[in-house]
């Protein structure tokens, strides 16, 4: 039996978030190595790769405010040119993944994407579950959406992890970040940071007091959005497992789809009540 796995490569992971539109090529480059690598070992693995925005969609998004919604002009014309940016991303990605042997199909979120006020309604199923059935990888990304409150909004890749993960009903959930997990405070800014190896529901509003936002331009929410919204997946599918993890570290992705063992990262889990 196939095993579903969801991989999200953070945008501050495979973009320079300080400087608008500048792709980490390298570093894309060797994840796909390594997203093949694991497809090669293992046979009976299905996957769903996501990417996020990063420095191509964010900035446009917040110089506009995207996420909050559009009424003038200004504000669409703003609507399209962050759509255009995060397409630019997602070719790239696109291209180099194909290069690298990993048949990515990539479907964009808001072709199909409904949201109300925020939140996802709707996303077509279909397109990527047929990709799937043919023992191909859809391809997805952080992406502007229509809105019937706001007019538009952004959709992060979580975001459509959350939507998608109770009907695709994965097994793990992989989220490839910059830094290496979930952190007391916020490492790049406080030395003194200590990596949170493991998060439950029931402790998430201790472990988060410590939380800010992401370094760098994110209009998204940052970790703590991350974190948040995958403790709701796990509450709900108790045998669901989310890793955080960092892609800086080479191997690692490769590893974590295989489900070797690894101790790296944060460890997201429903805990005992779902032992």
């Amino acid at each position: 039996m196939r095993e579903l796995v969801f991989l999200k490569l953070g945008g501050s992971l495979i973009t320079d978030k300080a400087i608008a539109g500048l792709a980490r090529r390298d570093i894309i480059r060797r994840l796909a190595g390594e997203v093949r690598a694991a497809r090669e070992k293992n046979a009976e693995l299905s996957l769903l790769l996501g990417h996020g925005s990063g420095s191509f969609g964010h900035f446009p998004a917040r110089r506009y405010g995207t996420r909050e919604g559009a009424r003038s002009p200004h504000q669409w014309r703003g609507f399209a040119e962050t759509a255009a940016a995060a397409a630019r991303l997602n070719c790239l990605v696109t291209e180099l993944f194909q290069r690298e042997g990993v048949p990515v199909v990539p479907l964009q979120p808001s072709a199909s994407a409904r949201c109300r006020d925020g939140q996802l309604l709707t996303l077509s199923l279909w397109p990527i579950e047929e990709v799937l059935s043919h023992g191909l990888v859809p391809l997805l990304h952080g992406d502007v959406a229509l809105d019937t409150v706001r007019g538009c909004t952004i959709v992060s890749t979580e975001e459509l992890f959350a939507y998608l993960a109770p009907r695709l009903r994965p097994q793990r959930i992989l989220l490839a970040e910059e830094v290496a997990g979930l952190y007391t405070a916020d490492p790049h800014q406080d030395p003194s940071a200590q990596l949170i190896p493991e998060v439950t529901p029931e402790r998430l509003a201790e472990l988060l007091q410590g939380v800010g936002g992401a370094r760098g331009i994110d209009v998204t929410g940052g970790m703590l959005t991350k974190v948040q919204l995958m403790c709701g997946l796990v509450e709900g599918e108790a045998a669901l497992r989310v890793r955080l993890i960092s892609g800086l570290h080479a191997g690692l992705v490769e590893r974590a789809l295989l489900e070797e063992p690894i101790e790296a990262g944060t460890l997201i889990h429903a805990g005992l009540s779902g032992e």
